[in-house]
């Protein structure tokens, strides 16, 4: 994919992320999400800057619409707009599929099985990493998370069929997982884990 010039740099989408969610844990979320999304367009050749601000920036209206998923990522095309490429912000509009946003553009529909899969696996590992002995991403191991991924008891909230959008991007599961894995143990630091 041809790079496409971004209107704000990394530290600047961090500061307005920040400024609109205000719940750390959400940040942090935000902060994995966008690791897994610059590891997935690492590997698939796409661009990394873009796809790590998707990653980012995605859940920017969270707070703003209380959570609303009939809303969220509807307010973010209002805060984004202007800031991000057109297919950016269709994206991450289109990585909540109860608003009833469709993108008008393939490209963001791609990205946004990528979003959706990378949101929903960082949730997995990271509820992967709080079971173990030391709450440590360095503990998790890809054949751990693979058996978290087949237990349906286990984090009820994480859809396994949103992780596996990731397949229409031509990725399979168990490399997806070994790649958000490593994304998010590069940055346990940031996530305190």
């Amino acid at each position: 994919m041809e790079r496409v010039d971004t209107l704000i740099s990394r530290d600047e989408a961090f500061n307005l992320l920040k400024s609109y969610l205000k719940d750390e844990k959400m940040v942090k979320h935000c902060l994995a999400v966008e690791a897994i999304m610059r590891a997935v367009a690492r590997r698939l050749g796409e661009d990394e800057e873009l796809w790590g601000l998707i990653g980012l920036l995605h859940d920017i209206d969270y707070d703003i619409v209380n959570r609303d998923p009939r809303q969220h990522g509807l307010k973010a095309i209002e805060i984004l707009r202007d800031k991000l490429p057109e297919v950016a912000v269709q994206a991450i509009a289109a990585h909540n599929e109860h608003n009833g946003f469709e993108p008008t553009i393939s490209e963001a529909e791609r990205i946004s099985h990528a979003l959706r899969a990378s949101d929903h696996l960082s949730g997995l590992i990271i509820a992967t990493a709080l079971v173990m002995p030391h709450k440590k991403l360095s503990e998790v191991k890809l054949s751990s998370l693979k058996k978290k991924f087949k237990s349906k008891d286990f984090a009820r909230k994480i859809d396994r069929s949103r992780i596996r959008e990731i397949e229409k991007l031509g990725l399979g599961l168990e490399e997806f997982m070994e790649i958000g894995l490593k994304a998010l143990q590069g940055i346990a630091d940031q996530l305190g884990l």
